[in-house]
């Protein structure tokens, strides 16, 4: 009965289920008054049966006669006297023959039945305009709602983020230090004549904790925290984006001092007219709301606009100029400190062991960001679970870390004994001239087991971070990237190479086409700056992207990178061909075991030697 109540309860705006409801119950009052079982006779007839004793007893209701009969079963018998004024004696009925029960007219089932006739088709009609009213007041205050804003409020919580729960990222954290004081201590500033950024521009790749930075920010200020994603301000309908855009900035300043956040802000701030992604006018006109109302803030609004992107190029030159997002901050990829600061802070509220290593862990995760960090914390914790550990080891996060970077392992991959071979000589092609050229980054660890979409892998990891790299590196890096196709060639035949070289092919040439064109690293084109692909040019230019550089330069350029693919293709042969004997070794092991570590890769490469490449090349 409770659940039936409920849920007549979650239904009572549906008209038609009340209806149904009316219907139901009228049927049980119809039903509950109504004795279906009775017989219409003639007032004459009803007398005779009392005078013969059969009735029992006769309910006069008004002019209404029933006649009880003693037999059990039978029917009642209903007649109809002309006037109900009249004594029921005048019409032969003796009271002393049978028992005589006559019903008040007042009695609360006639008024009931009264109330019901009379009042129930009014009582109908009123519910059913009710109901339509408050339908089309729902519907009135939804399209009223429409161009409102939906910034969610932050700045209630218990727990709040600070700059202190954020490692790494020093740099930014100073920068956004001022935003804090002003909103602490606005008069300070105002009091000396200086005028605060109105608006701060977070710029980093995903990942990098731009969102995280802002929260701080509000954290630290004790400050409202006003976050909606740039995507939330278009719809479909002209003109609703700038509505959101007033009514944003109009709650912002009641709330002042307050921060608003705009995370993905180039889904509504690209540039205007450009030709690129298509015009779109509530996307333009949206944007120029939210300019115009940097424009407007007054001095003492105490609003800050904060905004993230990780595509600062495809931005509108208006919304960075001066006085609107005066400030850029830059997020970078944590560095080796930073990171190890990363993982510290995850793994604070998880199950460790004491002898985690994670200064080594930091060193091998060059190049990830706060979330991929997070990422591989939490899949170590799963790997820890699944194995019933109650704690989580260095293993853990190093599987964890290899799923993350290069994808799970798939071991489940048939593969021939041939397809073996082949894989085996290819990644030893690779860890070869990894381990012996001087500029390439050591191998960290060398699989034949398939993983993610390679069919073996061989890994090598910087030794620090790094900002720059040299020719020689990129030189290096492109004759390893050479070394699997070259090992199966001198192996199997020229006849015989796979297409697992793909993607290594792929690097090598992209590799190259950069020095060549983005780095002026030829010789015969050195110090130019020829790469087209540019993201502005493209927005600039629409779709119909031209070289800036003549059909001859064209030529060039394909020969230049040509060359440097020889020369790495060269070099790659040289050192197979003399450490053929080592090669062999290499690939027997990882046929044996699948999977070598550094260390044995150390031991079975100790004698390997790296060839004069020239010298190889003339012999």
């Amino acid at each position: 009965m409770k659940s039936w109540l409920q849920h007549l309860k979650g239904q009572e705006r549906n008209f038609g289920f009340v209806a149904i409801i009316v219907v139901i119950v009228l049927v049980v009052l119809a039903l509950t008054n109504t004795n279906n079982n009775t017989e219409q006779v003639s007032l004459s007839e009803v007398v005779g049966q009392v005078e013969k004793g059969n009735i029992e007893e006769v309910i006069v209701d008004g002019n209404k006669i029933t006649a009880v009969p003693r037999e059990e079963g039978a029917s009642r018998l209903v007649t109809y006297r002309e006037d109900s004024g009249v004594s029921i004696t005048e019409y032969g009925i003796n009271p002393d023959q049978v028992k005589v029960t006559t019903k008040d007219p007042t009695d609360q089932s006639q008024l009931l039945n009264l109330l019901l006739i009379s009042f129930l088709p009014i009582i109908v009609i009123i519910a059913f305009f009710y109901f339509m009213m408050r339908q089309a007041q729902g519907q009135s205050n939804q399209a009223m709602g429409f161009g409102k804003s939906k910034a969610r409020l932050y700045g209630n919580e218990q727990t709040k983020v600070t700059f202190t729960d954020i490692a790494g990222a020093e740099e930014s954290k100073e920068e956004l230090q001022e935003v804090v004081e002003f909103l602490k201590t606005p008069k300070k500033f105002s009091d000396i004549g200086a005028r605060i950024p109105k608006g701060v521009l977070m710029i980093g790749a995903p990942g990098t904790g731009k969102t995280m930075v802002a929260r701080a920010v509000a954290g630290e200020a004790d400050a409202p925290f006003f976050s909606i994603s740039g995507s939330e301000f278009v719809e479909m309908f002209v003109g609703v984006g700038a509505s959101r855009v007033r009514d944003l900035f109009m709650k912002a300043k009641k709330n002042a001092p307050c921060i608003i956040f705009i995370d993905e802000i180039d889904a509504v701030g690209r540039r205007r007219g450009a030709g690129h992604g298509g015009g779109h006018d509530e996307r333009e006109q949206t944007l120029n709301q939210i300019l115009v109302e940097l424009d407007g803030f007054e001095q003492d609004t105490n609003v800050i606009v904060m905004a993230a992107t990780n595509r600062p190029d495809v931005l509108d030159p208006a919304l960075l100029r001066p006085g609107r997002f005066d400030r850029q901050v830059q997020l970078e990829l944590p560095d080796r400190k930073d990171r190890r600061a990363i993982l510290g802070v995850h793994l604070e509220d998880k199950k460790v062991s004491n002898n985690l290593n994670l200064d080594a862990l930091a060193a091998k995760t060059a190049g990830m960001s706060g979330a991929d960090l997070s990422n591989v914390v939490n899949e170590a914790a799963i790997s820890a679970a699944r194995a019933d550990r109650k704690k989580i080891i260095n293993k853990d996060l190093d599987d964890a870390f290899e799923k993350v970077a290069i994808g799970p392992e798939r071991k489940t991959q048939v593969m021939t004994d041939h397809e073996k071979k082949v894989t085996a000589y290819h990644e030893s092609g690779h860890t070869l001239i990894g381990h012996l050229l001087e500029h390439a980054d050591p191998i960290h660890k060398v699989t034949i087991i398939s993983r993610g979409g390679a069919g073996g892998i061989t890994w090598s990891l910087p030794t620090e971070d790094k900002v720059f790299r040299s020719l020689a590196e990129f030189k290096d890096s492109m004759a390893m990237a050479m070394g699997g196709r070259i090992a199966e060639e001198i192996v199997f035949g020229h006849q015989q190479v796979t297409n697992g070289a793909s993607n290594d092919l792929q690097t090598a040439t992209s590799t190259a086409r950069d020095m060549v064109t983005k780095y002026g690293m030829s010789d015969e084109l050195a110090n130019q700056y020829l790469d087209s692909s540019d993201s502005s040019i493209l927005l600039d230019r629409g779709f119909s992207q031209t070289k800036e550089y003549s059909e001859d330069t064209a030529e060039k350029v394909d020969k230049a990178v040509r060359a440097l693919l020889e020369e790495a293709e060269t070099r790659a042969r040289s050192i197979i061909k003399q450490n053929k004997e080592a090669l062999n070794q290499l690939a027997n092991q990882l046929l044996e075991k699948e999977t070598l570590g550094e260390e044995e890769v150390l031991a079975i490469l100790q004698d390997a030697i790296n060839p004069d490449p020239q010298t190889a090349q003339n012999t």
